[in-house]
């Protein structure tokens, strides 16, 4: 059994796709704009770099999203749709954005929120519920999922309230501000910050269920499991209610293939919670 905020072995969990997942076709689209036609004809890079593939079950409604942002430092890296999470029953978007040195990297969130704000706009066209979008990313992508998620500025722009994502569930994510917006600004790597840059700034009760999932401590990016602990530690201060982490010993910074079936698992509690209060 795995309990959070708990160092453990590593995770014997098996999640068997169902017979309605085994008997459904998927289809994919691949780069789907999420700006605005205007906006993609006015810049090259952003033309280039922000668009998203939408894998999901065909004829079928109702289906939960995951959108998820890759990693790479926000400057580096490209979208991808995990393969862990194809065949489960539920849309997967992933997510291209603009990088470092290109713009200033804390634009990226701007992307991440744009994209987040389209599958909110879009996902019931292909059978999804808007209700039922999840966003998740490791790294990079896991500070983007905080940002867009705790920050309500970011999807306010595009009239989108960020409580209405179903979960948030983060991959190895700074939570103070992340270190290539610090070294833009000359700050040095081994500086925290925690500005309005840094989710641990916007904590908030009224938050969408959040699942902190990182490596092993002593494994793990310099002080990588102790900003999670200590954001699950404030979201419970200021009276959140549903803050978990998650420890994955013997695993450092790359741990997402043990990480997914915690994912999917919140993903399927979540879903039949909605479903049972309805």
């Amino acid at each position: 059994m795995l309990l959070p905020n708990r160092r453990h072995e590593r995770p014997l969990v098996l999640f068997v796709a169902s017979t309605f997942a085994q008997k459904t076709e998927y289809v994919t689209k691949y780069n789907i704009p999420y700006y605005s036609d205007s906006l993609n004809q006015a810049d090259e890079y952003l033309r280039q770099q922000c668009v998203l593939d939408l894998y999901y079950p065909k004829n079928v409604t109702h289906f939960p999203t995951i959108v998820w942002f890759h990693g790479g430092g926000l400057t580096g890296g490209h979208k991808e749709i995990p393969q862990a999470l194809k065949e489960q029953g539920m849309a997967v978007v992933g997510v291209g954005y603009r990088l470092s040195p290109h713009i200033k990297a804390e634009h990226c969130i701007d992307d991440a929120a744009a994209a987040v704000a389209w599958v909110f706009n879009h996902i019931e066209q292909f059978g999804g519920d808007s209700t039922l979008i999840f966003v998740s990313g490791h790294s990079a992508g896991g500070y983007l999922t905080l940002m867009v998620g705790l920050d309500k500025n970011y999807l306010k722009k595009w009239d989108i309230d960020a409580n209405r994502i179903a979960g948030l569930i983060p991959f190895s994510g700074h939570t103070i501000t992340h270190f290539t917006i610090r070294a833009e600004l000359g700050i040095p790597g081994t500086q925290p910050v925690v500005d309005s840059l840094a989710p641990l700034y916007w904590v908030r009760k009224d938050a969408p269920p959040l699942l902190l999932i990182t490596g092993d401590r002593h494994m793990e990016m310099p002080g990588r499991y102790e900003e999670n602990a200590y954001l699950m530690r404030m979201m419970k201060v200021v009276g959140h209610k549903n803050t978990q982490l998650y420890e994955m010993q013997g695993y450092g910074h790359n741990m997402t293939a043990p990480a997914f079936p915690l994912l999917l698992k919140d993903v399927r509690r979540i879903v039949k919670e909605k479903q049972a209060n309805d």
